[in-house]
C-alpha cells in the first residue's frame, strides 16, 4: 500500500512546508502549523484526467446569439435591502460568502431570506445546512421569527461535506445555504474542521457545485479579531459576492456591505434594525444617523455622503476644549483622524484659529464610519462652530471637499445629495461655488422648496452665516 504523503500547513497564512516548524516562515506566527494530507487533490485531479467518469465538455461560442440580448435572471428574494447590496436580486448559479462577527444575524438573515425567496419564487426549493445548530434549534428560530418552509424548505444538521452533497444529490435545491464555513470537514482531508485545507476544500468543491449544478450557495463565514473572514484570502477570491454584515458596539442597526460582487456594484450598502422579531428593513436609513434636536446647538453640522448609490445624511460633532498638555489631543470616532488633523490644520492657516493650544474631539453620530471627502465642509463648520460657540442653523446641509488651500471644491452627485436633503425638509444646502450653477439647474421646479448657497473658501463661512 502506497503511503499517503503529508505537509505542514499554516493555518494563519496557508504557507505549506515538508516539515514541523514551531514558528511559520511566512507570517512568522508560532504553533500554527498543522499536519494535512499534501496528495489528496493531486490524486483527484490526475485520477479525473485518466478515467473522466462520464464527464462532458461544456462550451459555447463567444458570438452565440442565445443569451445576448437576455437580461441576466435573478431571484427577488423578498428583502428589499439585500436585494439592493446584491445588486437586483440573487442570481441562480452564484457562490456567495456571508461574514460577520458571532451573534450579529447572519443566521436570522439567511432564515428570513428563506421566507422571502419562498413567497416571492414559485417551486423554488430550499436546503439549509447547518454544522453549528441541530434541527430543533433551527425550527425554533424559525418559528421565533414567523419563517414558514411552505413544504419547499429542508433543514440538514451535518458537518461532512459528502453527506451535503449527497442530501443535495436527493432534493435537488436551488438554493443551498451553509451555516458556516469553518464547521464543514471533508473527508479527503486529515485535518481538523476550520483548518487552511479544510476551507480551501470545502470552498473549491462548492464553487465547483454551484457552477456545475447551477445552484445558489451561501457559506456563512466567521470574522477574525481583525475584522476579516477567518481562513486564507483565496476564500474571497474564489466566490462571486463577499458580503460583511456589520455594526457598532451597543447599536441596534446593522450594515450589509458588499466588497465584492461580479454581478453588481460593491459600494452598496443595506441597513437593517435588530428587533425582537428578528431584522427589520430601514427604508430611511438617515433617521438613524440625525439627531432628535430641535434646536441648534454649537458643535454640530449636518453633511450627506453617498454609501454606492444611497445617499445618507449625517451628523457631525465636534468639541474645542482648552488643554493642560503639552500636545493636544486628536481623537476622532467615524472619520479618518489623519484627515481630521488635516482640516484642523487647514482652519488654523486660513482662519485664524488657534486650534494647536486646543484638544480636539470628533465624532460622526450614530457610529457611521465616513471615508468620502465630500464631509469635509461639515467637518470643517462643526469645528469653527465648537470653537467660536456659534452654533449652524438647524435647517442647514454643508457638501464639499476642502482642500489644502482653504478652497471648498465640488463633489461628485452633488444632485442626489441635495435631493436626499430636500426630501427630509432640510431647507438651505451650502455647496462649492464651482458646482452652483448646475446644481441650480438640475433642482428644476423643486428651486423654490430649497435655497443653494455657493461658498468659494473656508474662510468665507462666517460671512455667510451673517446672510442666513
Amino acid at each position: 500500500m502506497a503511503k499517503i504523503k503529508t505537509q505542514y500547513s499554516c493555518q494563519n497564512c496557508g504557507f505549506n512546508t515538508s516539515k514541523w516548524l514551531g514558528r511559520c516562515p511566512a507570517c512568522e506566527a508560532w504553533n500554527t502549523l498543522v499536519e494535512e494530507r499534501a496528495d489528496a487533490a493531486e490524486v483527484s485531479s490526475r485520477r479525473a484526467m485518466r478515467d473522466p467518469g462520464g464527464l462532458r465538455p461544456d462550451w459555447v461560442l463567444l458570438e452565440g446569439t442565445e443569451s445576448v440580448s437576455a437580461p441576466q435572471k435573478r431571484l427577488a428574494t423578498g428583502i428589499g435591502e439585500l436585494d439592493r447590496v446584491l445588486g437586483g436580486g440573487l442570481v441562480p448559479d452564484s457562490f456567495v460568502l456571508l461574514g460577520g462577527e458571532p451573534g450579529i444575524g447572519k443566521s436570522t438573515l439567511l432564515l428570513q431570506m428563506v421566507q422571502g425567496l419562498l413567497s416571492k419564487n414559485e417551486n423554488l426549493k430550499i436546503l439549509y445546512a447547518s454544522g453549528e445548530e441541530s434541527i430543533d434549534q433551527i425550527r425554533g428560530r424559525a418559528h421565533r421569527l414567523g419563517v414558514k418552509g411552505l413544504d419547499r424548505a429542508y433543514l440538514a444538521a451535518e458537518t461532512q461535506l459528502e453527506g451535503v452533497f449527497a442530501t443535495v444529490k436527493e432534493i435537488k435545491p436551488d438554493v443551498l445555504l451553509m451555516d458556516s464555513l469553518q464547521t464543514f470537514a471533508s473527508s479527503e482531508l486529515e485535518s481538523a474542521p476550520g483548518s487552511v485545507g479544510q476551507v480551501r476544500e470545502i470552498t473549491a468543491r462548492l464553487m465547483n457545485l454551484a457552477k456545475s449544478e447551477g445552484i445558489s450557495v451561501w457559506l456563512v463565514g466567521h470574522v477574525t479579531k481583525e475584522g476579516s473572514i477567518a481562513g486564507p484570502k483565496a476564500v474571497e477570491h474564489m466566490v462571486d459576492t463577499v458580503l460583511y454584515f456589520e455594526t457598532e458596539s451597543g447599536q441596534s442597526y446593522r450594515l450589509l456591505r458588499a466588497v465584492k460582487n461580479r454581478f453588481g456594484s460593491s459600494r452598496e450598502l443595506g441597513v437593517f434594525e435588530m428587533d425582537g422579531e428578528g431584522l427589520r428593513e430601514v427604508s430611511n436609513p438617515s433617521s438613524l444617523f440625525l439627531s432628535d434636536r430641535k434646536e441648534a446647538v454649537s458643535g454640530t453640522a449636518i453633511s450627506a455622503t453617498l454609501e454606492g448609490s444611497r445617499p445618507l445624511l449625517v451628523e457631525l460633532q465636534a468639541l474645542v476644549a482648552s488643554t493642560a498638555l503639552a500636545v493636544p489631543r486628536r481623537t476622532s470616532v467615524g472619520m479618518d483622524s489623519a484627515r481630521i488633523a488635516l482640516i484642523a490644520a487647514i482652519l488654523e492657516k486660513h482662519m485664524k484659529l488657534p486650534l494647536a493650544e486646543e484638544d480636539l474631539f470628533f465624532n460622526v453620530a450614530g457610529g457611521l464610519r465616513l471615508t468620502e471627502p465630500a464631509c469635509d465642509l461639515a467637518a470643517a463648520a462643526a469645528i469653527w462652530s465648537s470653537f467660536e460657540e456659534k452654533p449652524l442653523p438647524t435647517g442647514w446641509v454643508l457638501i464639499g471637499e476642502v482642500g489644502l488651500t482653504g478652497e471648498v471644491r465640488r463633489v461628485s452627485q452633488a444632485d442626489i445629495r441635495i435631493e436626499e436633503a430636500r426630501k427630509l425638509g432640510f431647507s438651505t444646502i451650502v455647496i462649492p461655488r464651482s458646482a452652483y450653477e448646475r446644481a441650480q439647474a438640475q433642482l428644476g421646479k423643486n428651486a423654490s422648496s430649497i435655497k443653494l448657497l455657493p461658498l468659494s473658501t473656508i474662510s468665507e463661512l462666517p460671512d455667510l452665516l451673517k446672510l442666513k
